[in-house]
C-alpha cells in the first residue's frame, strides 16, 4: 500500500536562490508539498547558470531544485507583486533566502504576511541573523565556513580548507524545513491564527554544527588543529595506504575497539598492554606512534584482506573513494537508490532523498525550466489567457516557456541574494 504524501495538502512559495532554501523546499517537494518557485524572468536563480554539466543545464541547480514549479515574475514591477500576493492568499508556507531586508522592502517580510497573510508561515534564511555587528554581510557557504571556524578545524595545521559539501547551505536548509513542519503540525492542534515567523541564519547554523569544536576550545583555552582524515577527538582513527594502492579507513571510538585493533588486527599485543595508550586521552597524545604501527601494516596488506580482518574484529573501517567510484557504488545499485528525473533538457539519475519510509516513496518530481508553469498558475489564480499575456506584454511576467529557449542571463545588479 502506497501512503498518501505527508505533506500532498501543503503549497510552499518560495523566494530563493543557490542552495540553502532551495534545499529546504526539495525537502519539502520530496515529501509531497506543491512548491512554487518564484523566479526573476532575467536568468531566474543564478545557480541555473553556476555550468552546464547536466545535459547543458548546472549540476547545483538540478540536484536542489527538483519537484518544483517555476513562475517567473517581475517583482520589482506593482502588477508581479500583486501576483504573488495572490498566490500566498492559498499558500501555507513562503521560504526566502534574499538579501537583507529585500522581503521587507517588498512588504513580504515577516511583518508584512502578518497583516495580509497571517496564515502563511515565513521562513526566511539569512547569513548572519538580525542583531548583530555583521548582519548586514552577503554570506555564502566558504564565507560563513569561515567565519564560524570551520575551516580552521578542517585540513592539516597551516593549511585551512572548505569543506567539500556546501554544508552550511545545506543544513540551513534542513533546519528551515525542520522548523516548517514543526509549525505545520502545532497549526493542526491550535486551529487558524497567525503563524509565527522562522528566522534561520547559516552562522547560526555552522556554530551549532561547530558544537564539539566550541565546547572544547570554551573549555580547555586550546584551538584544535586540523588534522586532514584523523579527528583531534580520538586515536586511532585515519587513512592508511594499502599494498595495493589503495586508502583504507580504520577508527577506534573507545578502549575496547583499541584492544581488539592492537591484538587481532594489527596483531601488536605489546601495544595493547602498554599503558602509555591505555585510554583514549593518552592514544590522542602519542597519536604519531600508533598511526605508524597501523601505517607500516597497513601497507604490507590488500584492502579486502585489512577490511575482512576489520570487520571480524568490529572495527570500523571503509575504504576511500572519489566522487567517480561512489556513483558507479555497488551498495547504492544493490539498494535500488537512484530513479529517474526528468529535466527541461531529457532524464538524468538522481539518488532517493535518505529517509526510507515504509509505504511511501518520493515522488522525484521534474527538474523545471525557467518560467515553465507561468501560465499555468497564473491559470490557477483564475487569470485569463489574455489577461497572461497582457501581463507578459507589459512585463510583470516572464516569456512564454519553450524548452528550446535559452533564458537570459541575470546581470549581477538583477541579483537579489542574501
Amino acid at each position: 500500500m502506497h501512503r498518501h504524501p505527508p505533506l500532498a495538502d501543503i503549497t510552499v512559495v518560495t523566494l530563493e536562490q543557490a542552495v540553502s532554501a532551495p534545499m529546504c523546499t526539495r525537502v519539502l517537494a520530496d515529501f509531497g508539498a506543491r512548491v512554487i518557485k518564484v523566479e526573476n524572468p532575467r536568468g531566474g536563480d543564478f545557480a541555473r547558470h553556476y555550468d552546464d554539466v547536466v545535459h547543458g543545464q548546472a549540476a547545483h541547480f538540478v540536484w536542489a531544485n527538483r519537484g518544483k514549479e517555476s513562475l517567473s515574475l517581475d517583482l520589482k514591477s506593482q502588477a508581479g507583486l500583486e501576483l504573488l500576493h495572490r498566490l500566498l492568499g492559498g499558500a501555507d508556507v513562503l521560504v526566502s533566502n534574499l538579501a537583507p531586508g529585500a522581503m521587507a522592502r517588498m512588504g513580504i517580510g515577516a511583518a508584512g504576511l502578518k497583516e495580509r497573510h497571517p496564515r502563511v508561515i515565513p521562513v526566511e534564511i539569512d547569513g548572519y541573523g538580525a542583531g548583530g555587528p555583521i548582519s548586514h554581510k552577503r554570506a555564502y557557504d566558504l564565507l560563513v565556513q569561515a567565519e564560524s571556524g570551520a575551516c580552521a578545524v578542517t585540513g592539516h595545521p597551516g593549511l585551512p580548507a572548505k569543506s567539500g559539501p556546501p554544508v552550511a547551505d545545506i543544513s540551513t536548509g534542513l533546519y528551515a524545513a525542520l522548523s516548517v513542519l514543526a509549525l505545520l503540525y502545532a497549526r493542526k492542534g491550535d486551529g487558524a491564527g497567525r503563524a509565527p515567523a522562522v528566522a534561520v541564519s547559516l552562522f547560526d547554523t555552522m556554530t551549532d554544527i561547530m558544537g564539539y569544536q566550541l565546547t572544547y576550545t570554551q573549555h580547555s583555552g586550546v584551538d584544535q588543529q586540523p588534522l586532514g582524515m584523523s579527528s583531534p577527538a580520538v586515536a586511532p582513527y585515519g587513512a592508511y595506504p594499502t599494498r595495493d594502492g589503495q586508502t583504507v579507513v580504520l577508527g577506534t571510538t573507545n578502549d575496547r575497539e583499541w584492544q581488539r585493533l592492537a591484538r587481532e588486527i594489527i596483531e601488536r599485543p605489546d601495544l595493547a598492554d602498554d599503558p602509555t595508550f591505555a585510554t583514549n586521552g593518552d592514544r590522542v597524545g602519542h597519536r604519531d606512534i600508533l598511526d605508524d604501527a597501523i601505517g607500516s601494516w597497513c601497507a604490507q596488506h590488500d584492502l579486502a584482506h585489512i577490511q575482512k580482518k576489520a570487520d571480524d574484529a568490529g572495527i570500523g573501517n571503509s575504504r576511500y573513494n572519489l566522487p567517480s567510484e561512489v556513483v558507479d557504488h555497488p551498495h547504492l545499485s544493490a539498494r535500488d537508490r537512484w530513479r529517474p528525473v526528468e529535466t527541461p533538457n531529457g532524464e538524468i539519475s538522481a539518488l532517493l532523498p535518505p529517509p526510507v519510509i515504509e509505504g511511501f516513496e518520493q515522488p522525484m518530481g521534474a527538474v523545471p525550466g525557467l518560467g515553465q508553469h507561468t501560465d499555468a498558475i497564473l491559470g490557477g489564480l483564475g487569470l485569463s489567457v489574455d489577461e497572461i499575456a497582457a501581463l507578459r506584454e507589459e512585463g510583470a511576467v516572464g516569456p512564454a516557456y519553450s524548452s528550446s529557449t535559452c533564458p537570459l542571463i541575470e546581470t549581477p545588479a538583477d541579483r537579489n541574494i542574501r
